[in-house]
């Protein structure tokens, strides 16, 4: 199965889970992991699975405003904080309301801060109502994986991503055996 993973970080957190989707994809799936500023449609062309996530800004999906305050304390001085490659260009938000119909399996993700969701808010939620309205089929329940204080992700939040993407290969080739049992 050909997966793409499209994804917005601001500080390698959300590029670091996407990666780790990937691997436990695990080598029977091909799967391209790539950047949002790169991400052309046709990319999305015959694709078994589409995988996106994003930072959580402001209790959800980022806005041009909200990349911008990021790379003002990424350029503070004394900050320990580095701009990943693109992040001042388009998020998630616009590329999802660019992007015409596909009728493709989807699942969302994204990075957040620790703590109840309720306080810290969670992009996938926006991400995954998005997917729903340019035609995808969301797979799977919006996933959060956590990032600490000091802006590093959370002790396992790898592990765990790359388990998550295992069980999304999972899910869908179940999901592919009961429409092709149905077709029967």
């Amino acid at each position: 199965m050909r997966t793409v993973i499209v994804y917005e970080s601001m500080f390698g957190n959300t590029r670091v889970i996407a990666d780790a989707i990937a691997r436990g994809l695990g080598p029977e799936n091909e799967a391209v992991v790539v950047p949002v500023g790169e991400a052309h449609p046709e990319l999305l062309d015959g694709a078994g699975l589409v995988v996106v996530g994003g930072p959580t800004h402001v209790h959800g999906m980022s806005r041009a405003s909200t990349r911008k305050g990021a790379a003002q304390m990424a350029r503070k001085p004394g900050s320990q904080l580095t701009l990943d490659p693109g992040a001042e260009g388009p998020g998630l938000r616009e590329w999802l309301v660019g992007l015409g119909q596909v009728n493709a399996p989807a699942a969302a993700f994204d990075t957040r801060l620790e703590g109840l969701a309720v306080l810290t808010g969670r992009a996938s939620k926006g991400i995954a109502r998005l997917l729903r309205q340019h035609g995808f089929t969301v797979a799977a329940k919006p996933e959060s994986f956590l990032v600490a204080k000091d802006d590093q992700l959370g002790a396992g939040e790898e592990d765990r991503a790359s388990d998550w993407g295992r069980q999304l290969a999972s899910k869908i080739a179940t999901m592919k055996a009961g429409a092709a049992g149905r077709a029967n």
